[in-house]
């Protein structure tokens, strides 16, 4: 194999520059010419790629975002767009893929290795529902940065005896919000996977109240039927039930950006090298993740379309030691 590519699909996360950088600086070293494609798969319908050297992708191992770009593409999901994209690339000689990202993303990827190219997906996803592997890139820095602002947050809370709505990331995955709501100490934790009652969590911080907390914290997930907003706006009409002054904090998009602590440029790094690995082996269609420590492989066949679950056994532990 005397080209491949790599592109970065989807939302950005804490670490994909590692992966980028790992993938062009190892297919160099087995004397590859790696290309860049520019803004996801949007890019590789216009013919948006460039050769990058092990220079080009110097000093962005600490970065946070994609120095690829990423961008939505409806082109893509209709099948002359994906024929567009294979086309390009065959006319670069370029004779794999390498996809860095999460569930659509690995569909996208999924597709293309349907229609005979060569493609090798690598996990990346804040969220971390994509099977395969146990952890993405991007999630441990993303819940690092969740949690420091929570931890901010019930600092002045206790200053002020109040109460924090705190919404994190998740609009169809409450990974985030479990974690952060079970390492920051919440006494409520609102996800979508499982409809929650807004009397049920004022009557959490009623008792918390009661029990002489000087301070309660709610994480939520954007997800969520009642989301930051919805529960702010339930709980307005319901204010003498809380106990607690309300305060609410979105943390939003804050999440994703900033510097990839070391767990994720590591991973990362593992993650992509593999994926040269897996092409060397002549292995395809396949997603490489982190499984019980090692760096294995996926057919994405077993991955498209399904949505790795939230352990709800940490959501009752959490309201067991909020007590």
């Amino acid at each position: 194999m005397k080209r491949i590519a790599v592109l970065t699909s989807g939302g950005d996360a804490p670490g994909m520059n590692a992966a980028i950088r790992a993938v062009v600086r190892t297919g160099l070293d087995r004397g590859c010419e790696v290309f860049g494609v520019r803004n996801g798969y949007a890019g590789l319908i216009s013919g948006l790629m460039d050769s990058l050297s092990a220079r080009d992708v110097g000093g962005i191992l600490q970065r946070g975002g994609t120095m690829l770009g990423s961008a939505r593409s409806h082109e893509f999901e209709t099948e002359a767009g994906r024929r567009t994209a294979i086309r390009h690339l065959r006319e670069r000689d370029v004779e794999a893929l390498v996809v860095i990202g999460g569930n659509g993303s690995q569909t996208g990827a999924h597709h293309l290795f349907q229609m005979g190219f060569p493609v090798v997906g690598v996990a990346s996803t804040i969220d971390n529902d994509l099977y395969g592997s146990d952890i993405t890139i991007g999630v441990d820095t993303a819940l690092n940065i969740a949690l420091e602002a929570i931890d901010r947050l019930k600092t002045t809370a206790s200053s002020h005896q109040r109460a924090f709505l705190v919404e994190v990331m998740g609009r169809d995955c409450g990974y985030l919000a479990l974690m952060a709501g079970l390492a920051g100490g919440a006494e409520a934790v609102v996800i979508p996977e499982l409809e929650t009652d807004p009397d049920a969590v004022a009557k959490e911080l009623r008792t918390a109240y009661e029990r002489g907390k000087p301070h309660a914290l709610i994480v939520v997930a954007e997800g969520a039927k009642y989301n930051a907003e919805a529960m702010a706006t339930h709980f307005r009409d319901h204010r003498e039930a809380l106990g607690f002054d309300l305060r609410v904090t979105t943390l939003g998009h804050v999440q994703r950006g900033g510097a990839p602590g070391a767990f994720d440029r590591i991973l990362a790094t593992r993650l992509g090298a593999g994926a040269t690995e897996a092409l060397a082996r002549g292995e395809h269609g396949v997603l490489v993740g982190l499984i019980k420590g090692e760096v294995v492989t996926t057919p994405l066949c077993e991955i498209v379309g399904k949505k790795k679950p939230v352990d709800l056994h940490l959501l009752e532990l959490s309201r067991v030691l909020a007590k």
